[in-house]
């Protein structure tokens, strides 16, 4: 599970319609709706700061919310929409959803490499490049992952981590319908270099040994 869901906190808006959302924008803040989950829609209010602020962060509409309103039992929801200014672009209306326990949903959950030192490649100097710190997966708002474990320790220079070697929670899925890369091991810089250099030093020796053969001829 998680180990934590952050809060998004919120005013209960009265007055609903164009008129009563406009007062609100005037006032600094954001109106929205909370709807699904069985119960009646509520609309709120949020302040526009705030509320730029996570936008800005980014993923906003992929993040589990623990939505707190005074007067109102905590709740989990993610945004379902957020209209924009069509000139300005910035935040007008959101809406967000209840979830039940069981609804599905995509979250970027974080990865985490462990046994580093253990790595061969690592040992000889190479490099363990993240491709993706965060895998975006398919899972039930009850049982939400902390992290996704990557063991890297039996990993030589040029190996690499794909999603299809990696053991994911139970009950979860990529939301990527294809084996993408997590992570690799790369050679240090200077093997790197001496490799290519022995590289071409190979392909001119092969165009010498050509040009030899043909004034032979």
């Amino acid at each position: 599970m998680a180990g934590e869901i952050p809060d998004l906190v919120a005013l209960e808006r009265t007055g609903t319609g164009k008129g009563a959302a406009r007062k609100t924008r005037r006032e600094g803040m954001v109106p929205g709706v909370v709807f699904g989950g069985d119960k009646d829609p509520l609309a709120i209010q949020i302040p526009f700061n705030e509320l730029f602020k996570r936008l800005k962060a980014g993923r906003f509409k992929s993040t589990l919310w623990n939505l707190k309103v005074e007067g109102h039992e905590d709740v989990r929801v993610i945004c379902r929409d957020v209209q924009r200014d069509i000139v300005k672009d910035l935040p007008t209306h959101l809406d967000l959803m209840r979830l039940r326990r069981t609804t599905k949903i995509a979250l970027y959950i974080p990865v985490e490499f462990i046994n580093e030192d253990e790595a061969p490649g690592i040992k000889k100097g190479g490099v363990l490049t993240v491709v993706r710190p965060e895998v975006e997966l398919l899972c039930t708002a009850g049982e939400i992952p902390e992290k996704i474990t990557v063991d890297v320790a039996g990993m030589n220079i040029n190996d690499v981590v794909t999603i299809s070697s990696v053991v994911l929670p139970e009950g979860t899925k990529p939301t990527i319908d294809r084996d993408f890369v997590i992570a690799n091991v790369s050679a240090p810089t200077g093997l790197a270099t001496s490799d290519d250099d022995e590289a071409e030093e190979a392909e001119v020796a092969v165009d010498e040994v050509e040009v030899v053969g043909k004034e032979e001829e």
